[in-house]
């Protein structure tokens, strides 16, 4: 991960390390790691989007390795980055797109709002950039902007938008597409789809649908189930999770919007809960913004470490 987006994840990460590390030197300052400091430092990471079972993790590897010791901040923030980091570790995974595909399927689902049809652009931009033959699909049929939006990232990487007419049908829009992306030899679909969950089961309905006709055409599409998260949603974030791993197989998450929010631990919350790969993380509206999950450079950015 280069310096540069480094000192943007952190800086995006600041409200979230200010949540966290806050008053750690008080409480910390050659203090005994004794069961009220380490009490006190429990509750601050549930109140920091960690979760109860990142705390408990976290506060019993202190138990095990520190309890009793005389401890400076330095000590406690460059101790917790180091078991973030090992909670982080096993699903810092980056989306492989399979050259063996033509195209790799890549299926984008999430609630309205998290950053999905943005995320699907800036993917697009990354493929198109390392020399790959990209197709867009406006699959929220239902939704204008969402179109439009993903049109403008079209002209801007130069890979075609697959869209239908208002309200069409997004499934079979995806077989069209994949279709026209099979006969063009292209590498990469990305196809963005609606995420109104207000209507469960008729989004349910829909998904399942666009996977069952995708499959019709290539009997292991979709080969990515990409799921977008919006981290101020902070604890919706495991609820959403959860919802669409009732609708479909997601196989990865991203997470967007941590520039924006003081609940950047809701990344360590998720990677307990479900274990699921995370791809990329955001933090701007830029581009170069959206970049490869790094463990290390994340948890030292939360705790605002280096």
């Amino acid at each position: 991960m280069a310096l540069g987006f480094f000192n943007r994840l952190k800086e995006g990460l600041s409200r979230s390390t200010a949540k966290l590390t806050e008053g750690l030197g008080a409480t910390f300052t050659r203090r005994r790691l004794d069961d009220a400091a380490l009490e006190e430092l429990e509750d601050r990471l549930i109140a920091a989007d960690l979760g109860a079972a990142v705390a408990r993790r976290i506060i019993r590897a202190f138990r095990t390795s520190r309890f009793g010791r005389e401890v400076t901040e330095d000590e406690v923030r460059a101790a917790l980055a180091d078991e973030i980091a090992a909670i982080l570790r096993p699903v810092a995974r980056p989306l492989v797109i399979d050259p063996a595909r033509r195209p790799h399927v890549v299926l984008m689902v999430g609630v309205n709002g998290t950053g999905k049809t943005t995320t699907i652009g800036k993917l697009a931009l990354q493929y198109v950039a390392e020399g790959k033959k990209v197709m867009l699909v406006a699959g929220d049929t239902f939704r204008a902007a969402a179109v439009e939006q993903l049109q403008i990232w079209g002209q801007r990487t130069g890979a075609p938008v697959i869209a239908g007419a208002p309200n069409s049908d997004p499934a079979g829009l995806a077989f069209d597409a994949l279709t026209r992306a099979q006969a063009e030899g292209a590498d990469v679909l990305l196809i963005d789809t609606a995420g109104r969950l207000h209507n469960k089961s008729a989004l349910m309905e829909e998904l399942q649908k666009v996977i069952r006709v995708l499959r019709k055409q290539d009997a292991s599409a979709p080969h990515s189930v990409v799921l977008t998260l919006d981290a101020t949603t902070g604890q919706n974030a495991v609820q959403q999770v959860r919802v669409f791993r009732e609708m479909v197989a997601v196989s990865g998450l991203v997470v967007t919007k941590l520039d924006g929010s003081a609940r950047g631990g809701i990344v360590v919350a998720l990677a307990e809960a479900f274990g699921l790969p995370i791809h990329a993380v955001g933090v701007g509206e830029q581009a170069g913004d959206l970049r490869p999950f790094d463990a290390d450079e994340f948890a030292a950015g939360l705790v605002g470490s280096k």
